[in-house]
C-alpha cells in the first residue's frame, strides 16, 4: 500500500512537472507577444530591446526543458552501442531465454542485444510514459557472458525476466523517464547558464527548486524500485536457486571491477605505446578473468563488493541487503528443471568482433590483430617496456662518465643496447650511476603513461624507484638485465615470455633452465664484482651472442631503444573526452540564444519601423478651414503664392491677459507755482 501511495505521488509529481514546464512556454510566448504588439503601436518611440533580450535569454532554457519533456515521453530510441543477435546467429541464447520467459510466466523479449558492459537489463519502450504496452528488449552485457558460469549467467536472465513477470517495467520506464527529464532540463539551465551570462545572472534560483524537485521524486522513486529488485531476486530464485543468484550478483560485482581494470590497465597502454588492439577484447577478457593468478584478486573484490554500500541515486540496494534476503528463502526454491544441467551459453565470434569495433571505434582505433596474437605482444610489451629506458641510461653514463665517444648506426639512429654494453659498465664500476640513471628514467616513463608533468606525482612517490628509504637501488637494474638477456632468447626462438595478469610477464626459458636461473645470473653480474664473464659463459652456453644488438620488438615497428625513426610517439586513449558533448552542447545554446536574438530583433525592428503615424487632438484639416488652401480659411479668393503642404492645424492657445501695474498711492505734488517765470 505505501509502494503504491510513492508510485501515485511520484506519477503526480512528474505531471505537476509536466504542467509547471507547458506554464513557462506560455509565459515565455505571452511576453514574446506582448513584444511584438508593443513594436507595432503607433505610441512606440524606440523598438522593446530590454523585452527582446530577456527572451532571447530565457529561450535556451525554455526549448531545453521542452525537449527533455518530449524525449522523456516517447519511447527510447535504440542504443548505438549494442549489437543485435539474431535467432539464427544464436540459438542457444534465445532457445534459453524464451525458456526462462516461459517459466517465470511472461512475454518473451522481442529483440537481444549485446553490450559492452557488466550488466543486464530489460526495457520495454512503450508510449504514454510506460503506461501502455511496448516492444521489449533484453540487453546483456558481453563481459557477463565471458566471466559468468552458466548457472550464473541464467540466475541473471531470470532475474530480468522476473521484472516483465511482475510488471515492473511499466513504473521502472515511468521513474527512469522522470528522473532522466528533470535531469535534463536541469542539464538546460546549466548549458545556457554557461553560454550566456545574462541567464547566469537569474539561474541560480531554478537549479536549486529544480534540484529539490528532482531529489524529492527521487526520494519517492527509489524504494519501490528496490522493492522491485528485491521482489525480481526472489523470483530468480525460484527459478535458479538463492545460492545461484547470490553467486551470481558478487561474481557480477566482481567482473565490473575487473573490466575496468582490463580497460585501464592493459588495453589503453597497449594501443597508446603499439597501435594495436585485439579484433576480440572480450575473448582476452575472458583469458584474463579464467587466469590462475586472478583467483585470489577475484575473491578479494567479491568480498569488497559485500561492503559496499548502495549509492543513493541507484535503485539496486546494496548487494548486502540482496545477500540477506537470498538468505532467508528456503532451500526448496533452489530445484529447477531447466538450472538442473546449465548448457554454456555463447555467442557466435562476429557478434563479439561487431561489438569490439564499436567499442573501439574512431580514426585512431588502431590496427586490429587476432586476440590470440595481441595477447602475445602484450605479454612481450610487458616484459620489454624497461628496455628504453635502460638503453637512455646506458648512453647517458657512456657519455657523462668517459666510456668513449657515443657510436651511431649508418641511418643516423643511437648505437642499438647490447648486453656488451651493460657489462662494460658493470666491469668499469660504474653500476651505481648506471642505476641511479634508469631509476629517474623509469621515473620519468611513469610521469609521461600517467599524462602529469615532471613533480606532478605526490611527494612520496617523486623519488625515482630504488631511492627511497628501504628500496634495493640496484633491484630494477638486475631486472633489466635479466629483461635483456631473456630478449634476446626470444628473438633467437628458444624462450617465450607468458602472461602474467598480476605482474611483469614471465619468461619460460629454454629447456634444461628453470625460470628463476636466469635473474640470478643477472642479480650476481650487477651485485658482485668480477662476475660478468661467468655470466658471458652462461650466455654463450645458450648461443647468445653478447654483442648482437636487441632487434626489433613487438610487431609494431618499435625498437628496445625507443620508437622507430621519424615515429612520433603515440598519444591515443580509449575514453572519449569529457568536455566533448558539454562543449557541443554550450555551442548550440549560444547559436540558438543569438538566433532568437536576431530574429526577434530584426521582427521587432521592422513592426516598429512601419507603425502608424500618431494623431494629435485638434480640429482636422480640411480644404474649408486651410488657410493654404485657394479660398479656404476666409481669406480672398485668388492664387496664393504658398505651396500646399495638408500640415496639421494646430489648437489655439488663449491670449494670456494684460499686465496692469496698480495705481499709484503716493499723492501727486505740484509743482507749477514754485517754478520762476521768464521776465518779459
Amino acid at each position: 500500500m505505501i509502494a503504491t501511495a510513492r508510485a501515485l505521488l511520484a506519477l503526480a509529481l512528474l505531471a505537476v512537472f509536466y504542467a509547471l514546464v507547458a506554464a513557462m512556454v506560455l509565459l515565455w510566448a505571452a511576453f514574446l507577444v506582448a513584444a511584438l504588439w508593443t513594436a507595432g503601436t503607433p505610441e512606440a518611440t524606440t523598438p522593446p530591446t530590454t523585452v527582446v533580450t530577456a527572451c532571447a535569454a530565457l529561450a535556451p532554457i525554455v526549448f531545453g526543458m521542452v525537449w527533455a519533456v518530449i524525449r522523456t515521453a516517447r519511447p527510447a530510441a535504440p542504443r548505438e552501442d549494442a549489437v543485435t543477435v539474431t535467432r539464427r546467429g544464436a540459438p542457444e541464447l534465445w532457445r534459453t531465454v524464451e525458456e526462462l520467459a516461459l517459466d517465470v510466466g511472461t512475454r518473451p523479449p522481442g529483440h537481444i542485444k549485446l553490450t559492452a558492459e557488466v550488466n543486464a537489463s530489460v526495457t520495454e519502450d512503450a508510449p504514454l510514459l510506460g503506461l501502455a504496452p511496448g516492444r521489449r528488449v533484453l540487453y546483456l552485457g558481453l563481459p557477463l557472458l565471458a566471466g559468468l558460469s552458466p548457472a550464473e549467467l541464467r540466475a541473471v536472465l531470470a532475474h530480468e525476466l522476473g521484472h516483465f513477470s511482475g510488471r515492473h517495467s511499466r513504473f521502472g520506464a515511468v521513474a527512469h523517464r522522470g528522473a532522466a527529464g528533470l535531469v535534463a532540463a536541469r542539464q538546460a539551465i546549466q548549458d545556457a547558464s554557461a553560454a550566456n551570462d545574462l541567464v547566469r545572472l537569474y539561474a541560480g534560483l531554478p537549479l536549486l527548486l529544480l534540484g529539490l524537485y528532482t531529489h524529492v521524486f527521487r526520494w519517492l522513486t527509489r524504494p519501490v524500485r528496490r522493492r522491485q529488485e528485491l521482489e525480481a531476486d526472489r523470483e530468480a530464485a525460484r527459478m535458479a536457486g538463492p545460492g545461484a543468484v547470490a553467486d551470481a550478483l558478487c561474481s557480477t560485482a566482481a567482473l565490473e571491477a575487473a573490466w575496468q581494470e582490463f580497460l585501464a590497465d592493459f588495453l589503453a597502454p597497449m594501443r597508446r605505446a603499439t597501435g594495436r588492439i585485439p579484433d576480440d577484447p572480450f575473448r582476452a577478457f575472458a583469458h584474463m578473468a579464467e587466469a590462475p593468478e586472478l583467483r585470489e584478486p577475484m575473491a578479494a573484490l567479491r568480498a569488497r563488493a559485500v561492503e559496499r554500500p548502495a549509492d543513493r541515486d541507484d535503485a539496486h540496494p546494496a548487494l548486502a541487503v540482496r545477500l540477506e534476503r537470498l538468505s532467508r528463502l528456503p532451500a526448496r526454491e533452489a530445484v529447477a528443471e531447466p538450472f538442473s544441467s546449465p548448457r554454456p551459453l555463447s555467442v557466435p565470434p562476429r557478434y563479439a568482433v561487431a561489438l569490439g569495433r564499436v567499442l573501439l571505434s574512431g580514426p585512431d582505433a588502431g590496427a586490429r590483430v587476432p586476440w590470440r596474437d595481441w595477447l602475445t605482444e602484450l605479454a612481450e610489451h610487458r616484459a620489454t617496456r624497461i628496455l628504453p629506458p635502460l638503453a637512455e641510461a646506458v648512453r647517458g653514463v657512456e657519455e657523462t662518465e668517459g666510456m668513449g665517444r657515443p657510436r651511431t648506426e649508418p641511418d643516423g639512429a643511437p648505437e642499438k643496447l647490447t648486453i656488451h654494453r651493460v657489462l662494460r659498465l658493470l666491469d668499469g664500476g660504474r653500476r651505481m650511476p648506471l642505476a641511479r640513471a634508469l631509476n629517474a628514467r623509469l621515473l620519468n616513463a611513469r610521469l609521461l603513461n600517467a599524462g602529469l608533468p615532471e613533480g606532478g606525482l605526490p611527494e612520496g612517490e617523486r623519488t625515482p624507484r630504488g631511492d627511497q628509504p628501504g628500496q634495493d637501488p640496484l633491484a630494477p637494474l638486475v631486472e633489466a638485465l635479466a629483461v635483456l638477456i631473456g630478449a634476446q632468447l626470444v628473438a633467437q626462438g628458444t624462450a617465450y615470455w607468458a602472461m602474467n595478469w598480476t605482474g611483469p610477464s614471465i619468461l619460460v626459458p629454454p629447456d634444461g633452465i628453470a625460470p628463476e636461473t636466469i635473474r640470478t645470473w643477472a642479480d650476481t653480474a650487477v651485485r658482485l664484482p668480477g662476475q660478468t664473464q661467468r655470466l658471458g659463459l652462461h650466455l654463450a652456453a645458450l648461443g647468445v651472442d653478447e654483442r648482437a644488438p636487441l632487434p626489433t620488438t613487438g610487431r609494431a615497428g618499435g625498437t628496445a631503444d625507443g620508437p622507430a625513426p621519424g615515429e612520433k610517439a603515440r598519444r591515443i586513449s580509449i575514453a572519449p573526452g569529457g568536455t566533448g558533448p558539454a562543449r557541443q552542447r554550450i555551442t548550440a545554446v549560444r547559436a540558438l540564444a543569438l538566433t532568437v536574438l536576431v530574429g526577434l530583433t530584426g521582427l521587432t525592428f521592422v513592426l516598429w519601423a512601419n507603425r502608424d503615424e500618431p494623431s494629435y487632438p485638434g480640429t482636422p484639416v480640411t480644404r474649408w478651414n486651410d488657410r493654404y488652401q485657394p479660398g479656404g480659411g476666409g481669406t480672398a479668393p485668388g492664387p496664393t503664392p504658398f505651396p500646399t503642404y495638408q500640415r496639421p492645424t494646430f489648437p489655439a492657445w488663449p491670449t494670456p491677459p494684460t499686465y496692469h501695474l496698480p495705481p499709484r498711492s503716493v499723492p501727486s505734488i505740484h509743482i507749477e507755482p514754485v517754478i520762476p517765470r521768464s521776465t518779459p
